[in-house]
């Protein structure tokens, strides 16, 4: 495949450095952009316009899912690849419900990025070796409720905000929404979830892969 663009979002110059080294090792593929956060890659991703974005799921100030979900929306035609430190197959539901095509565990980057980034700007679906794969599978959800479900994509971006820990006023700020809106989200979000203290709700993010361990 030739004349690749591609965006990079990674919160680790490291990691981001590594990508671009095998991605760009491809003729024809070039790393157009690269981003620190979430909320940055899409911002860099609707200026940029790439066919492949390649976004770390753990991002601070928006999580690859939103972020996947938001990139999608405004850029149909851009295909993602999210990559994650965690393996559950919950994740990979989510993924494909936010728009993702392509979910890739970062132990397998070294050998499989090349393959996934070619596969989803082919607009096919790819998962890591070690899930069960098959082109365009669809995900059904476990006969057990995915907690992650619960909240609204609002209250999944706030749950993150409250787990890296923003107070409410710095939510509302970063948002645009009111203090006493903030504080009926994260009301909201304990009780959807059985949270009774910060540290369960920041449990939850990690177990959900909202935030990195």
């Amino acid at each position: 495949m030739h004349e690749l663009r591609i965006l990079i979002a990674d919160d680790h110059e490291i990691v981001r450095r590594g990508l671009r080294t095998l991605l760009e090792s491809q003729p024809g593929w070039k790393v157009v952009a690269e981003a620190v956060n979430g909320t940055q890659a899409v911002d860099i991703a609707t200026e940029s316009k790439p066919q492949v974005a390649v976004l770390d799921l753990g991002m601070p100030d928006l999580n690859g899912f939103e972020a996947t979900r938001r990139i999608r929306e405004t850029l149909p035609e851009t295909e993602v690849l999210i990559l994650t430190a965690h393996d559950s197959d919950p994740m990979v539901r989510e993924a494909v419900s936010c728009g993702a095509r392509g979910f890739l565990v970062k132990s397998d980057v070294g050998h499989d990025l090349v393959a996934a980034v070619e596969s989803v700007a082919r607009r096919k679906f790819f998962l890591s070796p070690r899930f069960s794969q098959a082109e365009g599978q669809e995900f059904k959800a476990d006969e057990a409720e995915v907690p992650l479900d619960r909240l609204t994509a609002r209250e999944r971006e706030i749950a993150q905000l409250l787990a890296e820990g923003n107070s409410n006023k710095d939510i509302a700020i970063r948002l645009n929404i009111s203090v006493k809106t903030a504080e009926t989200h994260r009301t909201n979000i304990m009780r959807k979830i059985g949270a009774h203290s910060l540290s369960d709700l920041v449990r939850f993010t990690i177990r959900n892969g909202l935030v990195e361990p």
